[in-house]
């Protein structure tokens, strides 16, 4: 395969995996894949998924990890798990430069075996990382300005986040975050700002203690490392100021104040990765639309901002390796 020879060295390579087959993601991976062509040559891409699905037909690589004629959701998270699997394993090897994954579906995903609630914690798992950092990253924005979000606590019951969401877990995703941004996105000292916990950042204690418990000593302790980090800044504005430009990214306590944020000004451009890992991981920020999955409907948007996000990690990644 192209995407894996060894004179292939002076090109960036991407793995793809297609996700859920009976979604969009082969689909989406195909039309990127295609567009990215036009403005991109020095590129080897690798899609990873079962035969019988649209990218198969790309000029590109194809690794198949079994057939797919259609059956089961556990069939399919089955195949999708395996791909996930394989790609993470070319990453780790150095086989490829960036893994860019497909939407899955998480319910399928279960019923085929694994117990990762999506991929986040999956690549987590076999890349051996304690700390993975999910970061939405849209560098424009419905409004202009560009918005990354970080989710220090991700795919949980809202009832399970209190006990989740402690002073040291604070600590480590807003180091990881600054790290992953001084490295790859070269921004050399981010500003960081961390969204409240409650509302209005519990106005002095009167809604929670969050604020006082958890915040104030991970302020503490992170301008002790030279971390420049600001809040807690109630989520009615810290997002406004984001993307005003005050902030390079904002740590959101759980998922849903973070999304619902961030998608509103980045749906269908928006990108997810994943920091903290040994290697680079990107991802469109929609799910598998099952219900338009082959119709023509599909937005190849976000996957194709993802393809290029992971060439542009993987090109300042290489160049720092070289620059060492």
């Amino acid at each position: 395969m192209s995407a894996l020879s060894a004179g292939a060295r002076d090109r960036l390579r991407i793995a793809v995996t297609l996700g859920d087959p009976r979604g969009i993601g082969p689909e989406v991976a195909a039309e990127a894949a295609r567009r990215l062509r036009e403005s991109t040559a020095a590129i080897d891409l690798t899609f990873i998924g079962p035969t019988g699905t649209h990218a198969e037909s790309s000029a590109d690589a194809f690794d198949a990890v079994g057939d797919w004629t259609g059956g089961s959701a556990a069939e399919a998270g089955r195949l999708a798990g395996l791909a996930i699997e394989r790609g993470a394993r070319l990453a780790l090897e150095g086989a490829v430069d960036a893994l860019v994954t497909g939407p899955i579906d998480k319910a399928a995903l279960y019923a085929a075996g694994w117990m990762e609630p999506g991929h986040t914690e999956l690549l987590a798992r076999l890349c051996g990382a304690a700390d993975p950092v999910m970061m939405m990253c849209a560098e424009s924005t419905l409004v202009g300005g560009p918005l990354r979000v970080v989710l220090a606590t991700t795919h949980h019951a809202l009832r399970d986040v209190p006990a989740l969401f402690t002073h040291q877990r604070l600590v480590r995703q807003t180091r990881a975050t600054y790290e992953g941004l001084r490295t790859l996105w070269d921004i050399p000292e981010p500003r960081l700002a961390l969204c409240a916990f409650n509302p209005h950042a519990s106005d002095g204690g009167r809604f929670g203690t969050e604020e006082s418990i958890l915040y104030v000593p991970a302020l503490e302790e992170l301008r002790s490392e030279g971390i420049e980090a600001t809040g807690p800044i109630p989520a009615d504005t810290v997002f406004v100021r984001a993307l005003r430009g005050e902030f390079d990214a904002v740590i959101a306590p759980y998922h849903d104040v973070g999304m619902a944020a961030f998608k509103t000004v980045a749906f269908g451009h928006g990108v997810n990765v994943t920091l903290g890992l040994r290697i680079i991981r990107t991802s469109p920020d929609h799910g598998t639309a099952l219900d338009i999955a082959g119709r023509g409907l599909a937005d190849a948007s976000s996957m194709l901002e993802a393809m290029r996000l992971a060439l542009v990690l993987a090109a300042r990644r290489s160049a720092a390796l070289t620059r060492a």
